[in-house]
Protein backbone atom coordinates (compact mmCIF):
# COMPACT_ATOMS: atom_id res chain seq x y z
CA UNK A 1 0.00 0.00 0.00
CA UNK A 2 1.70 3.51 -0.76
CA UNK A 3 1.37 5.76 2.08
CA UNK A 4 -0.68 9.21 0.79
CA UNK A 5 -1.19 11.68 4.18
CA UNK A 6 0.52 11.07 8.21
CA UNK A 7 -0.06 13.12 11.06
CA UNK A 8 -0.37 12.79 14.90
CA UNK A 9 -3.81 13.24 16.09
CA UNK A 10 -2.62 14.68 19.15
CA UNK A 11 -4.20 14.11 22.98
CA UNK A 12 -7.63 16.47 22.48
CA UNK A 13 -7.12 16.97 19.28
CA UNK A 14 -9.77 16.94 16.67
CA UNK A 15 -9.02 16.88 12.75
CA UNK A 16 -11.38 16.11 9.28
CA UNK A 17 -11.07 15.28 6.30
CA UNK A 18 -12.86 13.57 3.31
CA UNK A 19 -11.37 10.35 2.69
CA UNK A 20 -11.60 8.59 -0.62
CA UNK A 21 -13.34 5.46 -1.54
CA UNK A 22 -10.48 2.69 -1.91
CA UNK A 23 -8.26 4.34 0.38
CA UNK A 24 -7.34 2.90 4.07
CA UNK A 25 -7.41 4.66 7.18
CA UNK A 26 -4.97 3.56 9.76
CA UNK A 27 -5.00 4.46 13.50
CA UNK A 28 -2.37 3.37 15.59
CA UNK A 29 -2.73 4.13 19.40
CA UNK A 30 0.82 5.33 20.29
CA UNK A 31 0.67 4.98 24.03
CA UNK A 32 -1.75 2.83 24.70
CA UNK A 33 -5.65 4.01 26.22
CA UNK A 34 -5.81 5.83 23.75
CA UNK A 35 -10.04 7.09 22.74
CA UNK A 36 -10.55 8.15 18.93
CA UNK A 37 -14.18 9.28 18.87
CA UNK A 38 -15.68 9.69 15.77
CA UNK A 39 -18.33 10.45 13.02
CA UNK A 40 -18.94 9.69 9.79
CA UNK A 41 -20.57 11.48 6.76
CA UNK A 42 -20.96 10.86 2.47
CA UNK A 43 -18.98 13.43 1.19
CA UNK A 44 -21.01 14.39 -1.62
CA UNK A 45 -24.29 14.16 0.53
CA UNK A 46 -23.64 14.45 4.40
CA UNK A 47 -27.63 13.98 4.78
CA UNK A 48 -26.56 10.55 5.14
CA UNK A 49 -24.11 9.57 8.08
CA UNK A 50 -23.28 6.40 10.22
CA UNK A 51 -26.03 4.01 12.06
CA UNK A 52 -25.10 2.82 14.81
CA UNK A 53 -28.11 0.45 15.20
CA UNK A 54 -28.10 -0.57 11.60
CA UNK A 55 -24.53 -1.25 12.19
CA UNK A 56 -24.96 -3.44 15.60
CA UNK A 57 -27.93 -5.35 14.63
CA UNK A 58 -26.99 -5.77 11.27
CA UNK A 59 -23.78 -7.35 11.80
CA UNK A 60 -25.30 -9.15 15.11
CA UNK A 61 -22.52 -7.45 17.71
CA UNK A 62 -22.35 -5.27 20.50
CA UNK A 63 -18.96 -4.14 19.80
CA UNK A 64 -16.48 -4.09 16.43
CA UNK A 65 -13.64 -5.73 15.38
CA UNK A 66 -11.80 -6.93 11.97
CA UNK A 67 -14.68 -8.39 9.64
CA UNK A 68 -17.14 -5.91 10.52
CA UNK A 69 -18.52 -2.48 8.19
CA UNK A 70 -19.46 0.85 9.20
CA UNK A 71 -23.05 1.15 7.62
CA UNK A 72 -25.19 4.33 6.60
CA UNK A 73 -28.52 5.29 7.17
CA UNK A 74 -29.54 4.59 3.69
CA UNK A 75 -28.14 1.04 3.44
CA UNK A 76 -24.52 1.63 2.57
CA UNK A 77 -21.07 0.59 3.86
CA UNK A 78 -19.02 3.31 4.54
CA UNK A 79 -15.67 1.41 5.38
CA UNK A 80 -14.82 -2.10 6.49
CA UNK A 81 -12.70 -2.48 9.71
CA UNK A 82 -9.77 -5.07 7.94
CA UNK A 83 -7.67 -5.25 10.35
CA UNK A 84 -7.70 -5.03 14.06
CA UNK A 85 -4.87 -5.80 16.83
CA UNK A 86 -7.16 -4.07 19.66
CA UNK A 87 -10.02 -6.67 19.54
CA UNK A 88 -13.36 -4.28 20.41
CA UNK A 89 -14.32 -0.88 19.77
CA UNK A 90 -16.89 0.82 21.42
CA UNK A 91 -20.12 2.17 19.75
CA UNK A 92 -22.81 2.79 21.98
CA UNK A 93 -21.45 4.98 24.82
CA UNK A 94 -21.74 8.53 22.53
CA UNK A 95 -18.65 11.25 23.79
CA UNK A 96 -17.81 13.69 26.51
CA UNK A 97 -18.90 17.57 26.79
CA UNK A 98 -18.20 20.16 28.93
CA UNK A 99 -20.15 19.69 31.87
CA UNK A 100 -18.84 15.74 32.54
CA UNK A 101 -15.54 16.89 31.65
CA UNK A 102 -15.91 19.55 34.39
CA UNK A 103 -17.37 17.26 37.00
CA UNK A 104 -14.82 14.67 35.86
CA UNK A 105 -11.53 16.65 35.90
CA UNK A 106 -12.14 20.39 36.96
CA UNK A 107 -11.65 23.04 34.23
CA UNK A 108 -8.65 24.69 33.05
CA UNK A 109 -9.28 27.11 30.74
CA UNK A 110 -7.45 28.45 27.26
CA UNK A 111 -6.86 31.83 29.34
CA UNK A 112 -4.72 29.52 32.05
CA UNK A 113 -2.83 26.62 30.10
CA UNK A 114 -2.97 27.91 26.16
CA UNK A 115 -3.46 24.62 24.28
CA UNK A 116 -3.55 22.29 27.46
CA UNK A 117 -6.65 23.48 28.58
CA UNK A 118 -9.65 20.83 28.59
CA UNK A 119 -11.03 20.28 26.05
CA UNK A 120 -14.07 17.35 25.12
CA UNK A 121 -15.15 15.68 22.25
CA UNK A 122 -18.93 17.35 21.61
CA UNK A 123 -17.14 20.57 21.09
CA UNK A 124 -14.90 19.24 19.05
CA UNK A 125 -17.00 17.89 17.12
CA UNK A 126 -19.20 20.68 16.66
CA UNK A 127 -15.55 22.70 15.47
CA UNK A 128 -14.97 20.39 12.61
CA UNK A 129 -18.61 20.16 11.42
CA UNK A 130 -18.71 23.98 11.20
CA UNK A 131 -15.57 23.70 8.73
CA UNK A 132 -18.00 21.70 6.60
CA UNK A 133 -21.33 23.63 6.63
CA UNK A 134 -22.98 20.68 9.46
CA UNK A 135 -23.80 21.49 13.23
CA UNK A 136 -25.64 20.48 16.16
CA UNK A 137 -28.33 18.82 14.30
CA UNK A 138 -25.61 16.55 12.27
CA UNK A 139 -24.53 14.75 15.56
CA UNK A 140 -25.49 11.03 15.65
CA UNK A 141 -24.20 8.57 18.12
CA UNK A 142 -20.57 7.97 17.60
CA UNK A 143 -17.79 5.35 17.65
CA UNK A 144 -14.96 4.96 20.36
CA UNK A 145 -12.58 3.32 18.35
CA UNK A 146 -9.98 1.49 21.46
CA UNK A 147 -12.21 1.56 24.13
CA UNK A 148 -13.71 -1.68 25.64
CA UNK A 149 -17.23 -1.45 27.20
CA UNK A 150 -19.01 -4.52 28.38
CA UNK A 151 -22.15 -5.09 29.78
CA UNK A 152 -23.26 -7.45 32.73
CA UNK A 153 -26.43 -9.25 32.96
CA UNK A 154 -28.51 -6.12 34.09
CA UNK A 155 -27.16 -4.03 30.83
CA UNK A 156 -25.11 -2.16 33.20
CA UNK A 157 -22.18 -0.72 31.11
CA UNK A 158 -18.42 -0.75 32.31
CA UNK A 159 -15.65 0.66 30.80
CA UNK A 160 -12.52 -2.02 30.24
CA UNK A 161 -8.79 0.12 30.97
CA UNK A 162 -5.98 -0.87 29.24
CA UNK A 163 -7.85 -2.72 26.59
CA UNK A 164 -5.61 -0.65 23.96
CA UNK A 165 -2.07 -1.67 24.50
CA UNK A 166 0.38 1.30 23.02
CA UNK A 167 0.54 0.14 19.07
CA UNK A 168 -2.66 -1.29 18.78
CA UNK A 169 -4.01 -0.60 15.44
CA UNK A 170 -7.04 -0.38 13.35
CA UNK A 171 -7.14 -0.35 9.10
CA UNK A 172 -10.74 1.15 8.02
CA UNK A 173 -10.95 0.85 3.96
CA UNK A 174 -13.42 2.89 2.63
CA UNK A 175 -15.95 2.21 0.26
CA UNK A 176 -17.57 5.39 -0.22
CA UNK A 177 -16.18 8.91 -0.21
CA UNK A 178 -16.11 9.72 3.72
CA UNK A 179 -16.39 13.10 5.74
CA UNK A 180 -14.24 11.51 8.51
CA UNK A 181 -14.45 13.74 11.54
CA UNK A 182 -12.37 12.69 14.72
CA UNK A 183 -11.54 13.82 17.62
CA UNK A 184 -8.89 12.08 20.71
CA UNK A 185 -10.25 13.07 23.45
CA UNK A 186 -11.15 10.27 27.11
CA UNK A 187 -13.90 8.13 26.44
CA UNK A 188 -16.93 9.06 28.72
CA UNK A 189 -17.16 5.83 31.16
CA UNK A 190 -13.02 6.36 31.42
CA UNK A 191 -13.18 5.93 35.33
CA UNK A 192 -9.04 8.02 35.35
CA UNK A 193 -9.70 11.20 37.55
CA UNK A 194 -7.10 12.91 35.63
CA UNK A 195 -7.37 14.20 32.04
CA UNK A 196 -4.91 12.92 29.72
CA UNK A 197 -5.96 11.84 26.75
CA UNK A 198 -3.77 9.96 24.60
CA UNK A 199 -2.63 10.55 20.74
CA UNK A 200 -2.92 8.36 18.10
CA UNK A 201 -0.92 8.27 14.70
CA UNK A 202 -3.05 8.65 11.38
CA UNK A 203 -2.05 7.06 8.32
CA UNK A 204 -4.13 7.07 4.68
CA UNK A 205 -2.59 4.78 2.20
CA UNK A 206 -4.17 3.12 -1.07
CA UNK A 207 -6.53 0.06 -0.51
CA UNK A 208 -5.55 -2.94 -2.17
CA UNK A 209 -8.12 -4.78 -4.35
CA UNK A 210 -10.98 -6.31 -2.80
CA UNK A 211 -10.94 -10.34 -2.74
CA UNK A 212 -13.94 -12.14 -3.91
CA UNK A 213 -14.15 -13.76 -0.69
CA UNK A 214 -13.48 -10.50 1.36
CA UNK A 215 -14.09 -10.74 4.83
CA UNK A 216 -16.01 -7.88 5.88
CA UNK A 217 -18.28 -8.25 2.93
CA UNK A 218 -19.31 -11.78 3.20
CA UNK A 219 -19.30 -11.79 7.46
CA UNK A 220 -23.16 -11.63 6.61
CA UNK A 221 -26.04 -11.22 4.39
CA UNK A 222 -26.94 -7.85 5.57
CA UNK A 223 -22.87 -6.35 4.42
CA UNK A 224 -23.33 -7.81 1.62
CA UNK A 225 -26.50 -6.08 0.60
CA UNK A 226 -25.04 -3.01 2.03
CA UNK A 227 -22.17 -3.29 -0.23
CA UNK A 228 -23.57 -3.84 -3.43
CA UNK A 229 -26.16 -0.91 -2.84
CA UNK A 230 -22.43 1.04 -2.26
CA UNK A 231 -21.26 -0.35 -5.64
CA UNK A 232 -24.58 0.93 -7.33
CA UNK A 233 -24.95 4.05 -6.24
CA UNK A 234 -21.47 4.84 -7.67
CA UNK A 235 -21.84 2.85 -10.54
CA UNK A 236 -24.93 5.57 -11.58
CA UNK A 237 -23.05 8.43 -10.27
CA UNK A 238 -20.42 8.16 -12.93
Amino acid sequence: MKMLYEKTLTGGGMWSQTIGRGKVLRLTDLEGGANVSALLYNAAEPIERYNMPDTLKGQHTFQLTAGHCLHSDMGRIFCSLISDTAGWHDTVCGCTDAALVAKKYGTLSYQEARNDFYRNARENFLIELAKHGLGKRDIVPNLNFFSKVVANEAGELTYVADASPAGSVLELRFEMDTLVVLTACQHPLDPATTYAPKPVQLSIYTAPPVEPDDLCIHSCPENERAYQNTIDYYALRA
